[in-house]
Parts: C-alpha cells; structure tokens; sequence
C-alpha cells in the first residue's frame, strides 16, 4: 500500500477498531512498523528494546484502536506519540531506585534518637552537618521541597496545595531533589 493518505490510515484504523480486521492491520503493520522503529533507535533504545517496544504500541494499535479518534490526531501522530511514551515508561521501569530507609542522609533530624549515646553524638552531629551542606548546594526550589516533606514532615499533597503546583509536579520535584542530594553526598565522601 504505497501513498495512502492519512483518510486511508483513518478508515483502516476504523477497520480494525470495528471488525478487528487483520489485513488492516498488517497494513498498519507493515507501513508504519519500521518507522516506529526507526523512531525508537533514535530515541536511544536499542535494537532489541526498540522489535519489544514496537510490539507493545502495536499490541496497543490492536487492542485500543477503537479509542482512536481522527478529529484529534492522525493515525501516524497517534502510534509516534504511543511509542514515545512506551519508551519513557520503560526507561523509568529501568530507573528503578531502591531507597535505603536507614540512609541516615534521608532521615530527618526529628526522627533521629533525641537521646544519643555519648559516643554516637559527634558522628550523628558530622552526618547532620554534610546533610546541610549538601541541601545548600540544591537549588533553593529543592531544598525547600525537601525541607517541607521530610523536617516539616508535611504530605506531598499539602505541599502541593501550599505551592499551587500539581500533585505529580510536585513528587516528580522531590524524587529529583532527593536523586541529587544523595549524588552531592556521595561527591562528599
């Protein structure tokens, strides 16, 4: 199928969406398949995880075709969009942190024992200290997040209600602010 227009991608969506035809799909398949993947070797996937992801957006085609809708988008902007994102989704699936609950860089000071041992107060007053020189060199934005999430011990949505920024905006901010403080106590050491 050489030179279909975005009308004719539209109608075989449609096939799909309404009869689950497969040769529309395979038409889909075969035109917009190395596209889509060629998109994902540029996006910095590699060969093996740009064949998956490409999978995946057109199991996604197969499956949720009937929620496309041409008025908004065209089929091509639709699938590119769907494969962005499925590459986002897996590079945050392969981020994954592991957070140490006892890193007591992560550990506000109220919920450090009150009472140290004599012998503990000089290590826990040196670890508080690089703790604070390393909030002061996040930016301020950061440093404040931190400061109201983990010292005030204030939830992410009262946060997000006192700086008018949306939830996700606002635990996105914090994960970031933490990523780099534990980098700047890492550059420390």
């Amino acid at each position: 199928m050489r030179d279909e227009s975005a009308a004719d991608f539209a109608t075989l969506m449609r096939q799909v969406a309404d009869h689950g035809d497969r040769a529309a799909f395979a038409s889909l398949f075969a035109h917009f398949g190395p596209r889509l993947k060629s998109y994902l070797l540029r996006l910095g996937s590699p060969d093996a995880e740009a064949e998956d992801l490409l999978q995946e957006v057109m199991v996604t085609l197969w499956r949720k075709a009937a929620d496309f809708d041409p008025a908004r988008a065209s089929v091509s902007t639709w699938l590119f969009t769907i494969a962005r994102n499925k590459r986002i989704d897996r590079l945050r699936r392969d981020r994954h942190i592991d957070w140490d609950a006892d890193d007591p860089a992560l550990t506000p000071d109220a919920a450090i024992d009150p009472a140290p041992r004599a012998d503990d107060a000089y290590g826990l007053a040196q670890q508080s200290e690089k703790l604070r020189a390393a909030l002061a060199l996040l930016p301020p934005e950061q440093a404040s997040l931190l400061q109201m999430a983990y010292w005030d011990d204030r939830s992410h949505s009262d946060i997000a209600a006192a700086e008018q920024l949306p939830l996700g905006t606002v635990k996105s901010r914090i994960r970031l602010a933490l990523t780099r403080l534990r980098g700047v106590l890492k550059d420390s050491e």
